[in-house]
């Protein structure tokens, strides 16, 4: 058995052992409503248009929605055409979505690159009372897609390592731009 072989069936077999220990019927709406936060990037999109409005926010926002640019990018774009891993639920007969079936690629999870994209940059720029909550939430998107049955775990962890690139790209740039770097200069004459 090659590598790759065997990481398939070490996703196949994370995934079947949530479907059949951890699925919940009281807790599946919980999941669905978890996992349709980041639908089309739709909730961190709002919250960093949001974060545009405030001066004092501006720079957060700005950031965030950089970082999901370019984690789009990656994942939407590049990744997910090249890799074309199928969604698990095609290749592995017991696995059972809980929402309908997402048509494009599996690999790596949009859901969660979005979710940690945006988080990261949170976490790391705005105080943490709000950037910890933001990673939690994060956190819970990505586990849902395991959950509902549409990822594999390998989805997941290459969603949050595009994310984290992303995010750490996105902040070093923008700490750079002329934009940021004129603010900064306004502030430290003060």
């Amino acid at each position: 058995m090659n590598i790759l072989d065997w990481l398939q069936n070490l996703d196949a077999g994370i995934l079947l052992f949530i479907q059949e220990h951890m699925r919940i019927e009281a807790f599946n709406g919980f999941w669905k409503a978890i996992t349709f936060l980041g639908n089309g990037g739709w909730f961190w999109l709002v919250l960093g248009l949001l974060l545009l409005i405030p001066k004092k926010t501006r720079k957060i926002g700005l950031t965030a929605l950089f970082s999901i640019l370019i984690g789009f990018l990656i994942t939407n774009v590049v990744l997910k055409n090249w890799v074309a891993r199928p969604r698990p639920y095609v290749t592995v007969s017991s696995i059972y979505p809980l929402i309908p079936k997402p048509r494009e690629f599996s690999f790596p999870s949009g859901h969660t690159c979005v979710s940690f994209a945006s988080a990261f940059i949170y976490y790391r720029m705005a105080p943490k009372k709000y950037g910890v909550p933001a990673m939690i939430l994060a956190g819970l998107i990505a586990f849902s897609r395991l959950y509902v049955g549409v990822h594999y775990p390998g989805d997941v962890l290459g969603g949050i390592i595009v994310a984290w690139v992303g995010s750490m790209l996105a902040y070093y740039l923008m700490s750079k731009s002329r934009f940021l770097q004129k603010k900064r200069d306004m502030t430290s004459g003060d």
